[in-house]
């Protein structure tokens, strides 16, 4: 009976536990999420709540009858042992926790980091998760982040849309632009500030290469610089604009000279090559 006792008293210190550290974890998330943002919100519940664990399992062991002292003692040894070959992880602990000091992003934000594209979905002390835009998920360590330029997508609320459009050498550039700022303000989703405008790129191979610019709410930049490209296609159709694609001219002798090209039809070419000549 008292060897049964002796082992649930352990078992009731871990119960009371858990139940403190889930319901202060909650407590604390209750609490933190309208004072602080998500991010640190959920890093801080964590925080709470292995906290509490860690203490109550101490605890736990001391009533089994081990030796705390013993079992830091060695617990020391086997930290330095496994520091040795955890190195990485350490190194992404680190970063964690500078990225919790800087916070450069948050949940449900959209990041880029090193050609992946996606909304933040976790944030932990080792890594980031991300969900990208083809519901795949893509783990990013800590380290990483530290190391690589990372761009947010949704940090502030407006966004540039930069759109090309490339125009025939012969059009009326004046008509283009207002032809383009005409759409950017007949659509009620592009600000009206800052203003819209258009600057020349450069002279292509084919093309005079425009570049327009608005700016959008970050929730419409997607449909809406679709929708603009459709917008643009029909206003040049309608008014005669035309859009240019690459060809080549072949030149002989002076450049001002094309070359004559002469189509022959090929079965009477080949009807006269087999006439038996006259006698």
């Amino acid at each position: 009976m008292e060897i049964l006792i002796q082992w649930l008293k352990p078992l009731v210190v871990m119960a009371v536990g858990l139940t403190v550290a889930i319901t202060a974890s909650r407590v604390v998330q209750r609490y933190s999420a309208e004072r602080l943002s998500q991010h640190r919100a959920v890093l801080l519940r964590r925080l709470v709540f292995y906290t509490i664990t860690a203490i109550f399992l101490l605890m736990a062991l001391r009533q089994s009858g081990f030796q705390i002292g013993v079992l830091l003692g060695a617990a020391g040894i086997l930290t330095v042992a496994i520091g040795f070959a955890s190195q990485t992880s350490a190194s992404n602990i680190i970063s964690g926790l500078f990225l919790l000091a800087e916070k450069p992003f948050e949940l449900g934000q959209m990041i880029e980091v090193d050609g992946n594209r996606g909304v933040v979905v976790g944030i932990d002390l080792l890594s980031v998760k991300l969900r990208t835009p083809e519901n795949l998920f893509v783990r990013i360590p800590n380290e990483t982040l530290i190391k690589t330029r990372v761009v947010n997508l949704n940090r502030f609320p407006l966004r540039r849309v930069d759109l090309p459009v490339g125009v025939a050498y012969g059009e009326d550039l004046d008509k283009v632009k207002r032809i383009l700022i005409e759409l950017v303000n007949a659509d009620q989703r592009c600000m009206e500030e800052p203003v819209p405008f258009v600057l020349m790129q450069q002279f292509g191979a084919s093309s005079v290469d425009l570049m327009l610019y608005f700016w959008v709410r970050q929730e419409d930049f997607r449909q809406l610089r679709s929708d603009m490209l459709f917008a643009i296609k029909a206003a040049f159709d309608r008014e005669g604009v035309e859009i240019p694609f690459p060809h080549t001219s072949l030149y002989a002798g002076a450049h001002s000279s094309p070359i004559r090209i002469s189509l022959v039809d090929e079965a009477n070419t080949q009807a006269s090559q087999f006439q038996e000549p006259p006698l």
